[in-house]
């Protein structure tokens, strides 16, 4: 089996949206977010996670809240997963990077990051 059809769907999608990537087929609204490069990318990335942030705000403890933060969070996700496949990086880097994180504290990890901003 191929990576679109194995793993988690976040794997599968990253699968669909690097051949997108790589094939550029007529119609897809994949393509057509990379071609518009990396200033509609970040505004889409940005776009997506403020309606994400009205869908909670708006939310109470009602289902079509709930269901309206979970549709939001996908297309942030979504918009995410292009736009890291625009920037040569693999859902699997991200995931290494969260692998190394796990079991460290918040607070421990964004010191440690200032530390070398600061270097």
């Amino acid at each position: 089996m191929s990576d679109a059809t194995t793993g988690s769907v976040v794997a599968r999608l990253m699968a669909v949206i690097e051949h997108r990537r790589r094939e550029r087929p007529g119609g897809s609204y994949t393509v057509e977010l990379l071609d518009g490069g990396p200033a509609v990318l970040s505004a889409k990335v940005i776009e997506e996670a403020y309606e994400l942030i009205g869908a909670a705000a708006e939310s109470t403890d009602d289902v079509p809240s709930r269901m309206a933060i979970t549709h939001e969070a996908a297309d942030v996700i979504f918009h995410l997963l292009v736009f890291l496949a625009a920037n040569d990086i693999a859902w699997q880097d991200v995931e290494r990077e969260l692998e190394q994180r796990f079991g460290v504290s918040g607070l421990t990890e964004k010191a440690h990051r200032q530390q070398g901003e600061a270097s």
